[in-house]
């Protein structure tokens, strides 16, 4: 469990990002901290494994204040998931995903052949392993930064925007990945996002936040959609524009799901 208590973060140049900041984070759920820029969602997500130090206020790891923690130690057994990867261009995937386990003392024989089961679990081809990130497609070097979060094999995964910097189709493919993942793996997920789409797809407990890192309402995104908690959060939803709306038609014996502008928008399975 994550727990931050009253946790403010002010920059040198007065700007506060988070102010007097209070959420739990249940173990083994994903957690999807979603609001427009400058909301404070990568300040918070980046607080958790220090690399931003709050100004004031604890965040607690399984009931350990993580100001008592060495930074790097801490990092490194927190998986940490980057928009563009993150890869580093001078290391083949197999040495870019075994990088963590090898600082953590792995044997670096052990440590890749952990790195290619790694790539199996993300859905890679190991005949990858030899290449370089520059070779690979935009999706494929995402995968490879999931499998590097993965190698320590650690209980909680941070993703900030993980998918933001692919195209739609393969931004789906890799979306329906990490819920396979968290299906299997069971790690305490924080990932963040501006898309609320990509909120309620991933998020077992959805945090929708205002500037200054306000929590405009916290819930699942079934309590979200049915009960906003006010016009700002109906209007992030898009509940207040007819968008989240939906009603079924009968196209060609077929139930089509439409939202209130006549739009289709999928098929209704039995």
């Amino acid at each position: 469990m994550i727990e931050f208590r009253s946790v403010t973060k002010q920059f040198p140049d007065g700007t506060v990002a988070v102010e007097n900041f209070d959420l739990v984070i249940p173990p083994r759920k994903t957690t999807v901290l979603v609001g427009s820029s400058g909301c404070g969602k990568t300040t918070l997500l980046r607080m958790i494994n220090r690399m931003i130090d709050p100004t004031s206020g604890a965040i607690l790891i399984d009931g350990e204040d993580t100001s008592s923690l060495e930074p790097v130690k801490l990092r490194r057994r927190i998986g940490y998931v980057m928009q563009n990867s993150g890869l580093l261009p001078h290391r083949k995937v197999i040495d870019n995903v075994a990088t963590v386990p090898v600082l953590n003392g792995v044997a670096k024989r052990d440590a890749r052949a952990h790195a290619l089961e790694l790539l199996d679990t993300v859905g890679l081809d190991r005949s990858l392993a030899d290449k370089y990130p520059r070779q690979l497609s935009g999706g494929q070097q995402q995968r490879v930064g999931v499998a590097r979060g993965l190698a320590a094999d650690p209980n909680i995964l941070l993703m900030d925007e993980p998918f933001g910097a692919v195209d739609p189709i393969v931004r789906a493919e890799l979306q329906q990945e990490t819920i396979r993942l968290q299906e299997g793996l069971g790690k305490t997920v924080v990932f963040v996002t501006h898309d609320i789409d990509e909120a309620f797809l991933l998020g077992h407990q959805v945090v929708i936040l205002q500037k200054g890192g306000h929590i405009a309402q916290v819930g699942t995104p079934a309590e979200i959609l049915a009960e906003p908690a006010d016009d700002f959060v109906a209007s992030f939803v898009g509940a207040d524009k007819g968008k989240r709306k939906l009603r079924i038609e009968k196209v060609g014996g077929r139930d089509i799901v439409v939202d209130e502008a006549g739009t289709p928008t999928g098929v209704l399975q039995s």
